[in-house]
């Protein structure tokens, strides 16, 4: 069987097990949803949302976060595991943020993907579940699903990504 006709037969599959995909990471704007998507690395979106739910109705504007500081915001969000490293990201793309972005998400993958500590498949959720853009976000199950379905023999996610678009 070929690619085309394997991945018509798992859309249709995909489509009447999950007709309504809702977005996994709660948020409040699309501020929110970046500092999710960069909170659930190495984490359940289960464990990013119990975390941000006490976070979101206080802090929710890059403004925020900067003036937080990146020791406070590590307090906040330690129950997310490898919070030094969120925390340093979080910060400093907020700081991105309002210094060249007057505050504001950037709804594009070139800009996005300059902010610190984000990488393709986060701006690919961003621009897809904050801006409606077709992305494909492509993370290692993806990855490990679409080699299983023989639908790419993809050393990495960037070139399962390709194969799957295509």
């Amino acid at each position: 069987m070929h690619h085309k006709e394997k991945s018509k037969i798992i859309l249709k599959i995909l489509n009447q097990i999950y007709p309504r995909v809702p977005v996994p990471l709660e948020h409040t704007n699309l501020f929110t949803l970046l500092v999710s998507v960069t909170l659930s690395a190495q984490t359940t979106d289960v464990n990013v949302n119990k975390a941000t739910k006490k976070i979101y109705p206080k802090y929710n504007k890059p403004e925020h976060f900067v003036k937080l500081g990146r020791r406070k915001i590590e307090k906040l969000i330690r129950s997310t595991g490898f919070f030094k490293r969120k925390a340093k990201s979080v910060y400093l793309l907020s700081k991105q943020l309002v210094e060249k972005h007057e505050g504001k998400v950037p709804g594009n993958f070139e800009d996005l993907e300059k902010l610190h500590g984000v990488g393709h498949k986060t701006a690919s959720v961003v621009m897809s579940q904050g801006f409606g853009y077709p992305a494909f976000p492509v993370d290692t199950h993806i990855h490990r699903l679409a080699q299983r379905w023989g639908l790419t023999n993809g050393k990495n996610v960037v070139q399962t990504e390709k194969d799957l678009k295509r």
